[in-house]
């Protein structure tokens, strides 16, 4: 090796041990922005974007499902500011990155669709938490399903938290409350089969890869992840969304429900077949990890990123509470 290419290495290897110390050492942080969102940064790096309020239809975009949303993720970012998912979308305008919505919502025997924005919407109600200690930075916000944009079903209590990344892996834990205002409001999958639940529309990848895989049946849960991975679009490296669902969700293991050439990939809930009445008295409850790795991160197994997700959780925590006539799930 002559003395340039020594040089040009040892300079290369500098950068790298900088940009390694200087993520180490990023705090992570809550602000709003003028339009009432919340944005996540680690350092002067965004995270994420949490639409808390309506984000309007952009100029072009038109159609029945180009409808003005709120409450949902968007952008969601790779460590070197790629855009990981996708919003209004030109064939599917009502997709909207990573949101939380199912398509058969029943009340007094009509159904409307959450996730198409066509008869029952999710309004922002209250902003209950924004706070960051720079190991991790902490959102929590409540919703309500305004049916016919009038009156409310539901309240969900939505909690966001970014974990400070590591050797090239950040954790993003989503957890999600659903309350009845109302008896007799039901969530469904479309045609109590399909999608529905936690949607992620990611953005369109090159040499995209998606893996799902769920265990055998074992105590206290089967090991269940999926991932898509690509190089985003304006990247020259792959970047991977890995999706765990908590074991302790209603139906676990989820199915996982996918769609390449949307770049879509989901734990679809409930059950197929069923529909899931929501209680005004027991919330239904419903936590998530997602895990955005790249460079080294890509090298960690999948099932040890797994593992590492809920590793308190007590199975029969639950069963203290439980009354003759209650649900066995």
């Amino acid at each position: 090796m002559g003395f340039r290419a020594a040089s040009t290495s040892r300079w290369l290897g500098f950068c790298c041990a900088l940009l390694v110390a200087s993520q180490a050492t990023a705090r992570l942080s809550v602000t709003r922005d003028p339009a009432g969102q919340w944005l996540i940064r680690e350092g002067q790096h965004p995270v994420l974007r949490y639409n808390f309020q309506a984000v309007p239809v952009p100029k072009g975009v038109t159609g029945i499902y180009a409808v003005a949303r709120s409450d949902y993720i968007h952008p969601l970012y790779g460590f070197n500011g790629e855009v990981l998912t996708t919003d209004y979308a030109p064939d599917h305008p009502h997709h909207r990155g990573i949101y939380w919505a199912w398509p058969e919502v029943t009340y007094q025997g009509k159904t409307h669709d959450l996730h198409a924005l066509q008869g029952v919407f999710a309004r922002p109600e209250k902003l209950l938490r924004a706070a960051a200690d720079g190991q991790s930075a902490v959102l929590e916000a409540t919703n309500r399903w305004l049916w016919e944009n009038k009156e409310p079903i539901v309240r969900e209590t939505v909690r966001i938290q970014v974990h400070r990344s590591e050797n090239g892996i950040r954790r993003i834990d989503l957890g999600f409350r659903y309350a009845a205002l109302r008896p007799g409001v039901t969530i469904a999958r479309r045609k109590r089969e399909a999608y529905g639940g936690l949607n992620v529309r990611l953005s369109p990848r090159t040499d995209q890869e998606i893996v799902r895989h769920t265990g055998a049946p074992a105590f206290p849960g089967p090991e269940c992840w999926a991932e898509l991975s690509g190089i985003p679009t304006g990247s020259t490296t792959p970047v991977g969304v890995l999706i765990l669902q908590h074991p302790g969700n209603v139906n676990h293991p989820e199915d996982w429900v996918q769609y390449p050439e949307l770049n879509w990939l989901q734990p679809a809930f409930p059950t197929k077949g069923t529909a899931f009445e929501l209680i005004p008295e027991k919330p239904l409850r419903l936590d998530y990890r997602l895990v955005v790795r790249q460079g080294e991160g890509l090298k960690t197994p999948r099932a040890q990123l797994a593992q590492e997700f809920a590793p308190d959780w007590q199975p029969f925590s639950r069963i203290a509470s439980y009354r003759f006539g209650d649900d066995t799930a």
